[in-house]
């Protein structure tokens, strides 16, 4: 049995993280959006639209900071 070199195994976990993590924060926005009807204003804008796009600011801005921080780390190829 074959191991993968270590590089390249951290290379892909962070792709497997940053995948996960995208995909965790686009299934709650949608969720919340648009299931539960946070996203349109349709009869006008109410408390629940202006907390939602209050949430989806601020863990729009902590998901690119955690990205940020996952991906910082230079590899040894350059």
């Amino acid at each position: 049995m074959s191991r993968m070199e270590p590089e390249a195994t951290r290379f892909l976990k962070k792709i497997l993280i940053s995948f996960s993590i995208g995909f965790g924060w686009l299934m709650l926005n949608m969720i919340l959006g648009i299931y539960a009807g946070l996203l349109f204003a349709e009869d006008g804008i109410h408390v629940g639209n202006i907390i939602f796009y209050i949430i989806f600011a601020g863990s729009l801005i902590t998901m690119i900071l955690l990205l940020r921080r996952i991906w910082k780390e230079k590899f040894p190829h350059g």
